[in-house]
C-alpha cells in the first residue's frame, strides 16, 4: 500500500457546476422591529378606499403569485401571526385580510450569498434506471441575506461512467410544515436535561407527572400548572421551564409535500438554537440493526453566538425529524456519523479542539462522552487544522475519509486517510499530498482558495466527491478508488 515515488493521482473535474439561483426565493414572516408599530402599519391598510384596496391586492397578486405556489396561504399565515393586534371592535373584509397578511411577508432569496458544502447519497428510489446507473440526493448549503444558511436539495443520476444528469430544478421553493408535537421519550429527555446539568427539583417534579412518552403539548401543560401554582422559587421555576423549552424546541418535525420534487425543499432554521443559521449538514445513508436503511445528517446550528451540534433522521426526504445531540465530545463542528455502527457501537468523526481529527464511539446515537485523536497535521497544506469531509466510505481495504487541510493563506485543501475496518481508530494509510486543491477557476468566491466536502459516494469502483469551490459555487471530481488508496503511504 506504499505509494510509489511521484505517483499522481487522476483526479477528473466534471463540467457540472452546481450554481446558485438568486431567484429561488421562500416568504417569512416580516415584522417591523419596534412590535409597537404593528397596530398602525393594520391601521393604514384598513383606511384605504374599497377600490384602491382591491387594485393594490390584484397588483400584488400579479407580481408575486407566479414566484409562490400558493400565496393566498401564505398571506393567510402572516395575517394569523397578526390578528392579536387587530382592533377587537373591527372586522377585516376578505381583501383587508389578505392584504394586511402581504404586508406582513417578505421575499428571503436563499441561495443569493451561496450554494456550497455538498454531501451525496443514494436516493431511496432506485427504481426504473438504465443498468450501472445510480440515482443520487445531493444537500447543499445554501446562504442568504445576513448570512443565514439552511440546506437545499438537487437530485440526479450517475450513469455507468458516472456522467452525471442533474435532474431539473423547480421554479418554486418550499419551507415545510413544522410540528412541535413530536413524541418525547421520557428517559432520553431526563438523559439529555442531566447531560446539560439542569435536572433538579423542579425537572423531576414535572416529569414525574408525564407518561414514559409525551407529547410537546403535555410538557407545555404541567409547565403551565406549575406555574400558576407555583410550588418552588418563581425565579428558579421560570429558569427551569426556559430550559425545558429549550431543549424541547430543539427537537422537531418537518414534513414536505411528498407531491413536490426535491429541488422544492428547503430546510430554513426554525428554533431560536439555529436562528443565524444551519451549517454543513453531512448526510449518510445508514444501514440499521434489522439491516433497514435510514438517513442521517449531522450539522451544527448557529444562534449567532454559540454552535450546536444536531441531528437530522429521515426515510425517504420528506420528513425529518430534528433531534439535539448530547454529551462532552459533541461540542464543536464537522460531526460525520459511519454508515453503520461497529462491534455494535455507533462511531462518529468529530473535530474537538478545532486542529485535529477526532473519532467517538457510543451505545446510544444521542450521546457522545469521549473521544481520542486518531490524525493530527503532518503536511504543510494542513498546519493549520484539519477535519473530516463528509462520512467515512466502506470499502474491503478499509474506510476511505475525506479530509480536509488549512495551509498558509488559509488555503483548504482535500486529502483522504485509510481507517481499519474493525477498528476504524487506526489509520492504516493516507495521502501526502491533496487530493483537489483550488485551481485558478476555484480560488475566486466568497471565500477565496477554498475546496471542501460535505460527503461523498463510491459508484462503478470510482470515489464521486461533490465539493464546493471558495464557498460560493460547488462541482463534482471522481477519482478510481483503488488509485486512490494504491496512492496512500502506508502509516506503521
Amino acid at each position: 500500500m506504499r505509494a510509489k515515488k511521484h505517483q499522481k493521482l487522476n483526479v477528473k473535474r466534471k463540467s457540472n457546476k452546481i450554481i446558485r439561483d438568486t431567484s429561488r426565493v421562500i416568504t417569512q414572516l416580516h415584522f417591523p422591529d419596534d412590535r409597537h408599530r404593528i397596530p398602525k402599519i393594520i391601521a393604514r391598510i384598513m383606511s384605504l378606499p374599497d377600490t384602491t384596496a382591491e387594485n393594490l391586492l390584484a397588483q400584488i397578486r400579479a407580481d408575486f403569485s407566479g414566484r409562490h405556489d400558493n400565496i393566498g396561504h401564505i398571506f393567510e399565515r402572516h395575517l394569523n401571526a397578526v390578528k392579536h393586534y387587530i382592533p377587537q371592535d373591527r372586522v377585516l373584509n376578505e381583501v383587508q385580510k389578505a392584504l394586511t397578511g402581504a404586508y406582513f411577508t417578505k421575499e428571503y432569496a436563499i441561495e443569493s450569498a451561496a450554494l456550497f458544502n455538498p454531501s451525496m447519497v443514494p436516493h431511496p428510489d432506485q427504481s426504473g434506471l438504465k443498468k450501472g446507473s445510480l440515482r443520487f440526493i445531493m444537500s447543499l448549503r445554501a446562504t442568504g441575506e445576513g448570512h443565514i444558511s439552511s440546506i437545499v436539495f438537487r437530485s440526479g443520476v450517475l450513469d455507468r461512467h458516472n456522467d452525471c444528469r442533474f435532474d431539473p430544478i423547480s421554479e418554486f421553493v418550499e419551507t415545510p410544515d413544522l410540528h412541535l408535537d413530536p413524541v418525547y421519550k421520557h428517559h432520553v429527555f431526563q438523559r439529555k436535561l442531566n447531560e446539560m446539568d439542569a435536572i433538579n427539583l423542579i425537572t423531576t417534579h414535572i416529569l414525574n407527572q408525564l407518561p414514559e412518552n409525551f407529547t410537546y403539548k403535555e410538557l407545555l401543560e404541567k409547565i403551565e400548572l406549575l406555574r400558576a401554582k407555583p410550588q418552588f422559587s418563581e425565579t428558579d421555576q421560570n429558569r427551569t421551564f426556559e430550559v425545558m423549552w429549550w431543549l424541547a424546541n430543539s427537537n422537531y418535525e418537518v414534513r414536505f409535500h411528498t407531491d413536490h420534487p426535491i429541488s422544492e425543499r428547503v430546510i430554513f432554521p426554525v428554533s431560536k438554537n439555529e436562528s443565524r443559521g444551519i451549517e454543513d449538514a453531512r448526510f449518510v445513508q445508514f444501514l440499521e440493526d434489522r439491516q433497514e436503511r435510514i438517513y442521517y445528517a449531522t450539522y451544527t446550528a448557529y444562534n449567532g453566538t454559540t454552535i450546536l451540534p444536531q441531528l437530522i433522521e429521515t426515510r425517504d426526504f420528506v420528513t425529518f425529524n430534528v433531534l439535539t445531540l448530547n454529551g462532552q465530545a459533541v461540542q464543536n463542528k464537522g460531526m460525520a456519523l459511519f454508515p453503520r455502527k461497529i462491534n455494535d457501537q455507533y462511531v462518529m468523526l468529530s473535530r474537538q479542539d478545532g486542529e485535529n481529527n477526532h473519532i467517538m464511539f457510543s451505545d446510544n446515537i444521542h450521546f457522545w462522552q469521549e473521544s481520542q485523536i486518531i490524525q493530527k497535521p503532518e503536511y504543510p497544506w494542513e498546519f493549520i487544522q484539519i477535519g473530516n469531509c463528509g462520512s467515512p466510505i466502506e470499502t474491503t481495504e478499509g474506510w476511505i475519509v475525506l479530509t480536509h487541510g488549512v495551509g498558509p493563506m488559509r488555503k483548504y485543501c482535500i486529502g483522504a486517510m485509510l481507517l481499519d475496518l474493525e477498528n476504524p481508530a487506526k489509520v492504516i494509510a493516507r495521502l501526502e499530498e491533496p487530493l483537489l486543491a483550488p485551481n485558478t477557476k476555484e480560488r475566486e468566491g466568497y471565500v477565496p482558495n477554498v475546496v471542501y466536502s460535505c460527503g461523498a459516494l463510491i459508484h462503478n469502483n470510482e470515489l464521486v466527491i461533490p465539493y464546493a469551490m471558495s464557498d460560493i459555487n460547488s462541482g463534482i471530481a471522481t477519482v478510481d478508488v483503488s488509485e486512490l488508496i494504491n496512492c496512500m503511504r502506508a502509516v506503521a
